[in-house]
Parts: structure tokens; C-alpha cells; sequence
């Protein structure tokens, strides 16, 4: 027993999506499409925030930092995912496994803080619009979206510090599609009290504290989005938040040695892959500031081509 103690696991093994050859296929291809998606939706809007000077405003800026932490947060698992699909080997070196723990958690974490910071926004412009400008200046905006980071990346430092002192020294199997913490708690050969306590406190602070903004944020602007054109629009959104809310709810704010893990990949795919694919739709590509200024940039891209074959006309012409 101390021999097998004392052997410290170099990598893991991904279990992932355990099917039949034609299945993982299929999976391939949905999760390769649903990815490639979202990474241009993400990169489209930073895009067009960027260039459009009528969306250089608060909502967009947050926005914009939303769809490049979704953009980075889905590329931290799903290229991963589709490489298992199609290797043999499905292994991931520890370094590889803490790496990938750190990132998604940090990510995850982020995200939290920042649709609180969203929500805050939108009810500061819905029930004090005449103060918004003053009160949303630009260096507010900055620290806002600034110490969403700072929150997500330190914290995430201490729960992945306490995971990597873990001893990993029987099965190297995780029962999941990326490294994360309780699959990792369930391999584990130490007492996982202390890493449990952890991250279940930072879990708890890190989601219910937002959810409390977010959910006072919405219930302050709830009567007046119902009598706005855009009220679909923000009842769309706040379907989103409620979903990624509670799904990672259901996955981090509860003891970690749990076992339903066919469950957990499903719960874990809908806050992975299908929020960050839906967010642009709901945030950014319905709303109407945005579909005006794709129709400028595509109006001006069919523009271009007739006003360069006028001239080359003209030239001809003034030749003969």
C-alpha cells in the first residue's frame, strides 16, 4: 500500500464520450460546427465593436469582453474534446490537466462576475437613465471589467492550488470530457477534505454573490423592459443568465465526491458549448444597434464594387 502511495500519476486518461465509432463521429461534427460558430460570432462582434463608433458605449464594452473570455473559455475544452474523438490515445499530462483546471475555472468564474456587472449596467441605464452617462463613466467601466478578471483568475489560483496538491495515485481515469474538480476529487487517494472546503466556499461566493446582483438588477428593471419594444430581447437574456446560473449552480455549489457523471457531462456540455454559442445570438446579433451597423459594413461592401466599376466606366469613356 505505501508502494502505490508513494507513485505520483504523470497523466490522466479523458474518458469523454464512451460510443460507437459512427456516434463519436456524429458528436465530432456537432461540436466541431457548434464551436467554429462560436468562435466567429465572438471574434464578428469584438469586431464590429471595435470599428463601429456608435457602439463605443458601456453595454457594448462589457459585451465585448463577454465575447472574448466565451471566445477563449470554449478553446480551453472543446479542441481537446475533438482531438479524443479522433485519437487512440485520449491522454492529458497532469501539468496539461491543472492547466486546463485553472483556465476553464477561471473563465467560468469570470463569466460569473461579469453578467452581474451586465445586469448592473442595464438596470443603472433602465431606472436612472438621466444619471447613466455620470454614473457608467468609461473608468468605471474599466475597473468594473477589470476586477471581473482580477476575481475569476485569483480565485480560481486558490482552488487549483489545493487540487494540485493532491495525490492521484489509483485510477488516472476521469469519467468526463475535460479536467475538472470533481472528477478529479473522485480519483484522488488523499483526504480531499480541505480542497473540498475550498472550493465549495469560493464556489458558493463566487456564484451566489453575482446571482444576488444579477437577480436584484433584473427584478429593479422588470416592469419597465415589460413595457419597452426590447422587452423580448431582455427576457431572452435574462433566460440566458438563468440557465448558465444554474447549471454551474447544480455542477460547484454542492459536495464534490459525486458519482451521476453521465448527468454531469450533459449539465457540463449546456454551460461549455451551448451558452457560449447562444450568448451572441441573444446579446449582441438581435439587438438592433448591432444589425444596423452589419447593414452599414455590408451596404458599403456592396457599395464599393458598383462605385469602382462606375469610375472604371468613366475612365474608358473619357479615353475614347
Amino acid at each position: 500500500m505505501k508502494q502505490r502511495n508513494s507513485t505520483k500519476v504523470q497523466e490522466f486518461i479523458l474518458l469523454g464520450f464512451p460510443t460507437v465509432m459512427e456516434l463519436q463521429m456524429l458528436l465530432f461534427v456537432i461540436f466541431l460546427v457548434a464551436y467554429m460558430l462560436t468562435i466567429l460570432e465572438n471574434i464578428l462582434i469584438i469586431i464590429l465593436i471595435k470599428m463601429n463608433h456608435q457602439l463605443h458605449k458601456p453595454m457594448y464594452f462589457f459585451l465585448s469582453n463577454l465575447s472574448f473570455l466565451e471566445a477563449w473559455y470554449i478553446s480551453v475544452i472543446v479542441p481537446k474534446l475533438l482531438v479524443n474523438f479522433l485519437a487512440e490515445s485520449k491522454n492529458i499530462s497532469f501539468e496539461g490537466c491543472m492547466t486546463q483546471l485553472y483556465f476553464f475555472s477561471s473563465l467560468i468564474c469570470t463569466e460569473c462576475v461579469l453578467l452581474a456587472v451586465m445586469a448592473y449596467d442595464r438596470c443603472v441605464a433602465v431606472c436612472c437613465p438621466l444619471r447613466y452617462v455620470v454614473t457608467m463613466s468609461h473608468g468605471l467601466c474599466v475597473q468594473l471589467a477589470t476586477s471581473s478578471w482580477l476575481i475569476g483568475f485569483l480565485a480560481s489560483m486558490l482552488k487549483v492550488f489545493f487540487i494540485s496538491q493532491l495525490s492521484f495515485c489509483g485510477s488516472n481515469v476521469i469519467n468526463h470530457f475535460f479536467c475538472d474538480i470533481s472528477p478529479l476529487l473522485n480519483i484522488s487517494c488523499a483526504d480531499v477534505t480541505m480542497a473540498e472546503i475550498v472550493d465549495f466556499i469560493l464556489a458558493l461566493l463566487i456564484l451566489l454573490v453575482p446571482l444576488s446582483v444579477t437577480s436584484i438588477s433584473y427584478i429593479r428593471i422588470i416592469g419597465t423592459i415589460l413595457r419597452i419594444p426590447a422587452a423580448q430581447g431582455k427576457k431572452k437574456a435574462l433566460t440566458v443568465v438563468i440557465i448558465f446560473f444554474s447549471a454551474t449552480l447544480f455542477m460547484y455549489a454542492r459536495p464534490k465526491r459525486i458519482h451521476p457523471f453521465d448527468l454531469n457531462k450533459l449539465v457540463s456540455v449546456v454551460y461549455t458549448i451551448v451558452t457560449p454559442m447562444l450568448n451572441p445570438f441573444i446579446y449582441c446579433l438581435r439587438n438592433q444597434e448591432v444589425k444596423g451597423a452589419l447593414k452599414k459594413i455590408f451596404s458599403v461592401g456592396q457599395t464599393a464594387p458598383k462605385v469602382s466599376q462606375s469610375i472604371a466606366v468613366q475612365l474608358q469613356a473619357s479615353s475614347l
